[in-house]
């Protein structure tokens, strides 16, 4: 299947309109059937130097966070370790609940919220990040995109982790009957677009910055998904 990359309604919309909020409900649902938490807590526990209490906060970022509540699961397993940190979610728009900011400040989580354009936030000069995550986002961009966001999230941590859809008929068949669990039109629309703009094999491998000191993970994982890691030897 030829990778297509199409506009997503659920971008174009609102934050405030009906259809996105019901969109943004289902894409929780999807992320727990698809059980994304559990793949990138794998990728996680495999490859990041301090998956237990340290001496200091672990600073992640989410790329393309939305609502935030994806990290937030992941914070409430890590938590339990005795983890903290501190959580920056840059996306286009800030959709981060009250509900939600007061539960990462239970876990003794930092959260920064930045509401701008993900390549605006890796352009610009400031700390870097322990891990850096990405769920359902990549699929978004050409691969010439995806370069240049590549190498600057390269120059901006050390582990880079994402899941994303994969692009398969069997997916793209599970896109269309997603009316059997209650999702709205947009959600509808939006699945079969990401199925076909997701990845197969060693594609985003291929588009990472070559270097030695970098080393890519790539595979199926789950039903539908596609996980990449980028690990650098340090």
């Amino acid at each position: 299947m030829r990778r297509i990359v199409e506009p997503e309604l659920l971008d174009e919309l609102p934050s405030t309109d009906p259809r996105a909020v019901g969109s943004r409900a289902d894409l929780r649902r999807l992320n727990v059937i698809m059980r994304h938490d559990a793949i990138l807590l794998h990728a996680f526990d495999q490859h990041l130097a301090q998956p237990c209490p340290a001496s200091r906060a672990l600073r992640m970022a989410e790329l393309g966070a939305g609502d935030g509540t994806l990290l937030l699961r992941l914070a409430r397993r890590w938590s339990k370790l005795g983890v903290t940190a501190e959580v920056i979610l840059i996306d286009r728009q800030d959709l981060v609940s009250e509900e939600t900011r007061r539960a990462f400040t239970a876990l003794g989580w930092s959260l920064e919220t930045v509401a701008t354009d993900v390549m605006t936030w890796l352009e610009q000069s400031s700390p870097p990040v322990d891990l850096m995550i990405a769920n359902l986002f990549l699929h978004h961009f050409s691969e010439n995109a995806l370069r240049t966001l590549f190498r600057h999230a390269a120059a901006r941590t050390n582990l880079f982790v994402a899941c994303e859809p994969r692009r398969s008929t069997l997916a793209l068949t599970a896109s269309h009957l997603l009316w059997l669990i209650g999702c709205n039109a947009i959600t509808r629309h939006d699945a079969a677009v990401s199925v076909r703009a997701g990845f197969l094999g060693h594609e985003l491998s291929a588009l990472w910055p070559s270097d030695i000191a970098w080393e890519s993970i790539e595979q199926s994982a789950g039903g539908f998904s596609h996980c990449f890691v980028a690990k650098k030897n340090v």
